[in-house]
Formats: C-alpha cells, sequence, structure tokens
C-alpha cells in the first residue's frame, strides 16, 4: 500500500546520522511531516513508496548512491522530475554537476537558512 505525503513533508536524503536526525527534530518542530534516507537509493526507495514531498535536501557525498547519481535516477523518472531537490554539502559548489537542483546550501549550515528554504518550497 502506498502512503501518501501531505503538501509539508521533507525527504531528507544524508548518510550523516546525526545531521539527518537535527534536521528531522528541526523541521517536525516547525510542523512539517518529515521522510529521511541514508543514501540516494534509500532516498528513490521513499519516494516510490510514498510518493511526492514538497522538498528534497540532498548530501551529495553518500555511500550506495551518492548525490549525483541520485539526481540522474530522480530527474529521468517522470514521477519524480519535478521535485526541486536543494543539495546541502561540505563539496564545493559544482554548478555543472549540481544542475537540476533547485539550490545549494554549504555545510556548516545554519539552522535559520534551513528554515527559510525549506518554507519557500513547502
Amino acid at each position: 500500500m502506498t502512503e501518501q505525503l501531505c503538501g509539508k513533508t521533507v525527504l531528507i536524503v544524508e548518510d550523516d546520522l546525526d545531521i539527518r536526525e537535527t534536521f528531522r527534530q528541526l523541521l517536525e518542530l516547525e510542523g512539517y511531516k518529515v521522510k529521511t534516507a541514508a543514501n540516494g537509493k534509500e532516498g528513490l526507495d521513499v519516494l516510490r513508496r510514498v510518493g511526492a514531498p514538497c522538498l528534497i535536501l540532498l548530501d551529495l557525498m553518500m555511500p550506495v548512491m551518492n548525490g549525483w547519481e541520485f539526481l540522474d535516477a530522480q530527474r529521468s523518472d517522470p514521477a519524480l522530475a519535478s521535485i526541486p531537490v536543494v543539495v546541502v554539502t561540505a563539496a564545493g559548489k559544482d554548478k555543472e554537476k549540481t544542475v537540476g537542483a533547485a539550490g545549494f546550501i554549504k555545510k556548516p549550515i545554519e539552522l535559520e537558512v534551513l528554515l527559510e528554504v525549506v518554507k519557500r518550497y513547502c
């Protein structure tokens, strides 16, 4: 059975448990529903199982399937391609490799910046 997401749901795709949980707790305190995944493959599985969130927060450097591979797979799937993705990473900003991302936030990030970005899309 497919679980349907409401308009204020965010998917966090981040391999660092501490960061993932901090983002989740902060967003839930602000009234958002949050789904999480530890790598790109898990993220795609969540999207295919529960449907489209209002935003995906995506780390780039992860095991199993990294952020660039996730973006390629997401953009090639018509059911998922329109979901906005904001890249959240410690990697340098590489415009060519993050083409298709709606935005970019460099780690370490200020939590106020994160909330502002999520509010913009949700």
